[in-house]
């Protein structure tokens, strides 16, 4: 049978934060990456059917609100680790894509209390030994989807995660994610040099997950430094 989910919005501190929740089991928070939150996906629906997902929109992106504090990703890490205490689902599963999986990298880092497992999917945060990490702000959207999927046609929810028929509300909230993302990934661009001397403090079961196929320095290959 299929879950349904509930669209909320939930107080953190004096910010409100959009989510999406559903399913049954133990908790599952999933962390989106730098392009927003696209939606209660098919692989959502999934996860869903073996546990209570909560999908949040990052303070600043979608239709969550914009605390000026946050400046950094490791800003964004203390926030959410408020958001968990909020929800009291501490000590649980998380799967993070790529900004995303720097995130959850940085609050696991942060506190141990944080998760009990971690999946980190194409993980940003860490600057490759060799190449650039190519710069996703200066290059069209559909630039950034090529380099973002290795088989595109194999995706089944490739025209919804990038909206082929955009409405004017779409457009704005697409811009507006894109200036939450420039703000907390730019200088320095996608990686923090701080990230590779806390890693060790994660004791937890973590599996990185990494796509193949792309040059050094697209977003599918920069996750390959997180698992060094």
């Amino acid at each position: 049978m299929e879950s349904t989910f509930t669209e909320e919005f939930v107080q953190v501190g004096n910010s409100s934060l959009h989510m999406l929740k559903g399913g049954s089991g133990e908790p599952l928070l999933l962390l989106h990456g730098a392009g927003g939150n696209r939606g209660w996906l098919s692989y959502v629906q999934a996860l869903s059917e073996q546990y209570t997902v909560y999908l949040p929109t990052h303070p600043g992106f979608g239709l969550s609100d914009r605390p000026e504090w946050i400046q950094n990703i490791h800003d964004l890490a203390c926030f959410y680790t408020w958001f968990q205490e909020e929800l009291d689902i501490e000590q649980i599963r998380c799967i993070g894509f790529s900004m995303g999986g720097w995130l959850a990298a940085e609050m696991a880092a942060l506190s141990r209390h944080s998760f009990s497992r971690l999946i980190l999917v194409d993980a940003a945060g860490i600057k490759p030994k060799h190449g650039e990490i190519k710069d996703i702000f200066i290059i069209t959207p559909e630039e950034v989807a090529e380099l973002s999927f290795y088989a595109a046609n194999q995706i089944r929810e490739y025209d919804k995660i990038y909206n082929s028929s955009p409405t004017p509300e779409d457009r704005n909230l697409s811009e507006r994610d894109r200036e939450m993302a420039v703000k907390i990934c730019w200088k320095p661009y996608m990686h923090s040099p701080r990230l590779p001397h806390i890693l060790g403090r994660v004791s937890i079961p973590t599996g990185p997950y990494l796509g193949e196929g792309r040059p050094t320095g697209s977003p599918l290959n920069v996750g390959s430094c997180t698992n060094k």
